[in-house]
């Protein structure tokens, strides 16, 4: 199944790289490498897929670049894809390590494999959340530098006043910082529920900065927001819903001060991938063109309608085409001429979120992808605005955008170990004697004839003899040693057939599962659910790699299974510069040496999203920002003790400490059990509600 190619669209203005390719999950139908840097254009090098490479549920791509005589650190670099994902922030020094560079290109560098051992030895145990701060801060520069280029580009006569959306990462350290950082652009927060309105509230001082307040409202929300504006904070209240509409003008009676409204539109434009329903006619959130229109008379009615100065929109998390980008601003600046042409006096246009972060390297409109930078992104905004509003002689608006994504996925890295393995069955090619049944010579012949020339039909005669196998012997004709030698030979097909698969530049759809099938399984010391749980819920894909030994070749294949007892925890689906792979390449485990992977990209909704799977709780986090000397401890957050994990499900320690104490004495009385085992069972039992939920290394 051949990918279709689109041509890329690339100018100096306001073109972005590559248009989608239809609805749904679209398929990388090309490689796009671009360097994103702050206040430059977007530089593409196009290079042409391998055919029959497409989407998940096309053909797996088993086939592999050819392997260097000797293995380099640029080879793991094109492996893994760091290039293309971690710039300017990430990379592989030349001791196979993989650095930090918290401060992307304007210099300084970490080596994160000591740096996590140094961690280690500070009694910081694994799994571990390092939460790199500097990097927060490099991501709310580029983004308003990039605003800024366009709007003086555009000669824009209006301003840039990010906000961050608190549901992205509530943790304090985090928003604390964020609105440290962002003080100098004015950079404000917005809220999606009251829990977060208070967080907002008590955070946010920065002068000039706006607290946008979204989600479902009732009279208390409504009422916090407009008593903020005593505190001097610009709280602007976005209509979701018409019921709020009431509520908001009697609030306003009541309290007699007259609010700042804006509106969420139901846009017709929509976004591509998993959260494309978020606009539309039948979109969760937000007003059809009718309500804003009702919306318009009942505050008009209510001499409220110069509090009316904000226009909303949201086509989903994670936008991938920059096409999508430009249809919505597009429709959005028609809607908002046509409210100031009804007497509101509109000054916000709030673009909403979306801007989205390149978990593959591609560059591409592949959903996991971008292809476009953040310059591009602002460009087609600023540009639209102004285009509208000058067409209608209006002022441009104070413009807004809720990246969240785009801020905080970067600053996070969660680095975990390897506890052991699990391989691939046993394939040991005996050779078969006349005494073998016959199915056992059949799977010999097959195993001694596979070649590059015959290998996709040696596999389904493999396959077929060993269903028959296992047919033959559910009937009892079929002795248990000659199944297992008939088991043996099969892997051992599957083995030959894989490493000649490897070296095609196609492979066919029948063998998609063979690279899979044939993986080793690799335990981490990690629960997916708790700190990568939309890798479990909605297949999304976190770069992961090792952080060591880069300069060795990788000759396992593996997935990855974390700790819980679920079958659903693992992960099996890993970035790649053509698609979706179904194995990740690891290093062999050297004995008494710990094997360290990283998560990257991860830090938005995975630290705040997870849940207590078989009780495994928050991680240890940890807060380090770069100094001439190296780095700074900033802040310690011990991960989630067993009492702590089991007081959030209504256990008290001291109720099961006494519980094992009675026990104890019972079998004490009973004679099951000597008086010093008994006393180290309770020692050892108080120990371990103390510490850590995940495992020791």
């Amino acid at each position: 199944m051949a990918a279709r190619p689109t041509a890329p669209e690339v100018n100096s203005d306001r073109q972005s790289s590559e248009e989608p390719n239809g609805a749904g999950r679209p398929r990388k139908p090309q490689v796009v490498e671009a360097t994103e840097q702050q206040g430059a254009s977007m530089e593409l090098t196009v290079k042409n897929r391998k055919p029959g490479l497409g989407d998940r549920g096309g053909a797996e791509p088993l086939a592999k670049p050819p392997t260097p005589a000797v293995w380099t650190i640029e080879a793991s670099e094109e492996l893994y894809r760091i290039n293309g994902w971690g710039a300017p922030y990430f990379s592989i020094n030349a001791a196979g390590h993989v650095t930090v560079s918290p401060k992307g290109d304007r210099g300084g560098s970490l080596d994160l494999f000591e740096l996590v051992n140094a961690l280690k030895l500070r009694n910081l145990h694994l799994p571990l959340l390092i939460r790199f701060s500097d990097i927060l801060e490099d991501r709310i520069e580029r983004l308003n530098a990039a605003f800024a280029k366009a709007i003086a580009r555009y000669n824009y006569a209006g301003d840039y006043r990010g906000v961050f959306p608190v549901k992205c990462n509530q943790q304090r350290h985090l928003v604390e910082a964020l609105v440290k950082f962002g003080r100098p652009y004015q950079f404000g927060l917005e809220a999606g529920s009251k829990p977060e309105l208070m967080i907002a509230l008590a955070s946010l001082q920065t002068p000039g900065a706006l607290l946008i307040c979204n989600g479902y409202k009732d009279r208390e929300y409504i009422e916090m927001a407009i008593l903020a504006q005593h505190l001097g904070k610009t709280a602007i209240i976005v209509l979701e819903q018409i019921e709020e509409v009431p509520m908001v003008i009697e609030a306003s009676r009541k309290l007699g001060i007259r609010p700042v409204v804006g509106v969420r539109a139901k846009l017709s434009s929509k976004g591509i991938g998993r959260w494309g329903t978020s606009a539309g006619d039948r979109a969760k959130f937000g007003l059809t063109i009718p309500e804003i229109l009702q919306t318009v008379e009942m505050l008009k009615a209510a001499d409220l309608l110069d509090c009316l100065q904000l226009l909303h929109y949201h086509i989903g998390s994670q936008i991938s085409a920059i096409s999508v980008v430009k249809d919505a601003i597009r429709e959005a600046s028609q809607i908002y001429v046509e409210l100031a042409a009804l007497g509101a006096k509109m000054r916000y246009l709030d673009v909403g979120g979306g801007l989205g972060v390149d978990y593959d390297g591609s560059k591409t409109n592949f959903y996991a992808s971008k292809n476009y930078n953040v310059q591009n992104y602002a460009n087609d905004i600023v540009a639209e605005v102004k285009e509208a509003c000058t067409e209608r002689k209006l002022p441009v608006p104070t413009l807004i955008s809720e990246s969240g994504r785009a801020i905080a996925s970067h600053q996070s890295v969660l680095i975990f170990n390897v506890l052991g393995t699990s391989e691939a069955p046993s394939h040991n090619a005996a050779p078969a004697t006349e005494q073998d049944h016959l199915i056992v010579r059949n799977l010999w012949e097959t195993y001694e004839g596979i070649s590059a020339d015959n290998y996709q039909e040696m596999y389904h005669d493999a396959t077929q003899f060993k269903e028959e196998a296992i047919s033959i012997f559910n009937f009892g004709y079929l002795s248990l040693p000659d199944r297992a030698k008939a088991e043996s030979l099969y892997w051992a097909c599957c083995a030959k057939i894989l490493d000649i698969a490897r070296q095609q530049e196609y492979v066919p759809d029948d063998l998609e599962d063979l690279e899979k099938i044939m993986a080793s399984i690799y335990y981490i010391n990690l629960s997916v659910f708790q700190s990568a749980p939309d890798s479990w819920a909605i297949d999304q894909l976190f770069p992961i790699m090792p952080i060591h030994r880069l300069d060795e070749e990788p000759t396992q294949r593996a997935t990855l299974a974390d700790l819980t007892c679920d079958s659903d925890g693992k992960i099996d689906q890993f970035i790649d510069l053509r698609d979706v792979k179904s194995v990740l390449e690891l290093h062999p485990l050297k004995p008494n040496e710990p094997y360290l992977l990283g998560m990257f990209l991860g830090g938005a909704y995975q630290e705040i999203m997870g849940n207590l799977h078989n009780l495994f709780g928050d991680t240890n986090a940890i807060h380090i920002t770069l100094t001439p000397q190296g780095y700074h401890i900033d802040q310690v957050v011990k991960g989630d003790t067993m009492t702590e994990v089991l007081g959030y499900v209504q256990y008290d320690s001291e109720d099961l400490i006494e519980s094992i104490r009675q026990q104890t004495e019972e079998a004490l009385h009973n004679k099951r059990i000597s008086l010093e085992d008994s006393q180290l069972l309770l020692q050892n039992y108080e120990k371990s509600l103390s510490r850590y939920t995940y495992l020791s290394a």
